[in-house]
């Protein structure tokens, strides 16, 4: 009994989603029946979303709501528990797939995400300082795990505008910390604006580990904060070699603000799980590309 009504649920939930396609492209919201609609759990109904969001990349309230037979306050809910989940990006009106735009996610919320790749790329950067160097390390949870990697490195200079970093390495014998001023971003931990730049330009560094919320092959590199990309900016320019470091779920994503394009981008240390295309197209345009 329990694996029919379990078929005859997946039966329903397909042919749910195929009406919510034929909804989402005639905007006809009467085709999904009311007695349908209001059988849905609210689990079953936030992953039917989900299913309809994956399949299209976009959603609007006003459809989910007469659809599901639900206040349009129930969808938003939905919607704000999914974008705090990390599934999509809530808009005006709706909500965009995840993985198309690249939003602001606190430090806390980034690091439970690829944690283990994020440790590898930060060990692999580590390997590549050395005695001596000045580096700029950005804020993020990737260059965080630089520097939890680079604590036994001797006579090493770290320039940083984020605290999480400074902090980590505040009394380490061998090591020289610079922490720009600025304006704290809370979700960040990273110093921005007039005064961060200001302290910048003051520098100048070997190296630069970069960490970056999305990248596109033929666009750049980017971050959702423009005083965030500022700051990123003034670092690549103040910085002999530009390295890159991101996990693969980055890629294909596009952000609100460009930081840089390729061309002024040397290495990029990621994981194993970058899109062969994107791994083609980095290095036809001789970027560096460090698998780990």
């Amino acid at each position: 009994m329990k694996s029919r009504k379990k078929k005859r649920k997946s039966v329903f939930r397909f042919v749910t989603i195929s009406i919510f396609w034929a909804l989402a492209m005639s905007s006809m919201a009467k085709h999904i029946s009311k007695d349908n609609a209001t059988g849905y759990s609210t689990v079953d109904r936030r992953s039917t979303i989900l299913d309809i969001i994956n399949q299209q990349g976009k959603i609007h309230v006003d459809e989910l709501s007469k659809a599901f037979n639900v206040s349009e306050v129930t969808v938003r809910n939905d919607l704000k528990k999914l974008e705090k989940d990390g599934f999509l990006r809530r808009t005006h009106g709706g909500a965009l797939k995840a993985n198309n735009v690249a939003f602001d996610l606190t430090l806390m919320e980034k690091a439970k995400k690829h944690a283990h790749e994020k440790k590898l790329i930060g060990t692999k950067a580590a390997e590549m300082i050395f005695e001596g160097d000045t580096i700029f390390l950005d804020s993020g949870t990737t260059t965080f795990e630089i520097a939890r990697s680079i604590k036994e490195k001797k006579n090493i200079t770290v320039i940083t505008n984020a605290l999480n970093i400074a902090t980590e390495l505040a009394g380490i014998e061998g090591i020289g910390v610079v922490l720009t001023g600025g304006m704290l971003r809370e979700k960040s931990f990273s110093l921005v604006g007039p005064h961060a730049e200001q302290t910048l330009k003051d520098y100048f560094g070997d190296k630069l580990f970069l960490g970056v919320d999305g990248i596109c092959t033929d666009y750049g590199i980017t971050t959702p904060n423009l005083l965030e990309a500022q700051v990123n900016r003034l670092m690549v320019e103040r910085s002999n070699e530009v390295i890159v470091v991101t996990d693969s779920s980055k890629f294909g994503r596009r952000s609100l603000c460009l930081i840089v394009d390729l061309n002024s981008v040397d290495k990029i240390i990621t994981d194993r799980g970058i899109p062969e295309n994107d791994l083609n197209v980095l290095r036809s345009k001789e970027v560096e590309v460090c698998l780990v």
